[in-house]
């Protein structure tokens, strides 16, 4: 397994060894001891899985009191996945990091507590896994706007299919402070 930081401190890219034969491929994509040995030592108590199609945008979103720590990858399908550093005291607040995550990459990204996180389709769909260090909390839950001219993230699609509960998520400027994730840097 290959851990690489990232220019967001704690915010890692993981790429596991891949064994590959003429039948296909193995991977883990998770076990508790080698993650633990390469730094990610988090109890993930929940697992997500979501289905999307083509031109799917999921995000920003977040989770206030109970921030979790996520590890995501993608089984079929390809995304551009972003996260955002909501932690107040660090020195890259309110900068995003994307990767492509594929099933054929076996890429994963972790990112600790703090983080907005969102992603969307690339490929015609996407099989996405989320591991998670606290259980969902809808009313715990907030969101930036995709579009928030404050990130200025670029995304490699125009007209995105969002959900209109992610339409109708803020720009960062009309969020108050104390709704943004409770985790220090």
């Amino acid at each position: 397994m290959h851990v690489q930081q990232t220019h967001i401190p704690g915010l890692v890219t993981i790429e596991p060894e891949v064994f590959r034969d003429q039948r296909g491929a193995f991977v883990e994509v998770f076990r508790q001891d080698t993650y633990k040995a390469a730094g990610i030592e988090d109890e993930f108590l929940q697992d997500n899985h979501s289905r999307s199609s083509i031109n799917v945008l999921r995000g920003l979103h977040y989770q206030i009191e109970n921030s979790q720590a996520q590890l995501i990858y993608v089984s079929s399908g390809a995304i551009f996945d972003v996260v955002v550093d909501l932690r107040r005291d660090s020195p890259t607040y309110l900068k995003w990091y994307s990767v492509e995550l594929t099933g054929e990459n076996f890429k994963q990204i972790y990112m600790p507590p703090g983080f907005a996180h969102g992603f969307c389709v690339i490929g015609t769909h996407a099989e996405v896994h989320y591991k998670v260090t606290t259980t969902y909390n809808r009313e715990d839950e907030g969101g930036i706007a995709w579009n928030d001219p404050t990130l200025n993230i670029v995304w490699p699609l125009d007209t995105p299919k969002i959900s209109d509960r992610d339409l109708k998520f803020p720009h960062l400027v009309n969020i108050q402070i104390n709704n943004l994730p409770r985790v220090s840097f």
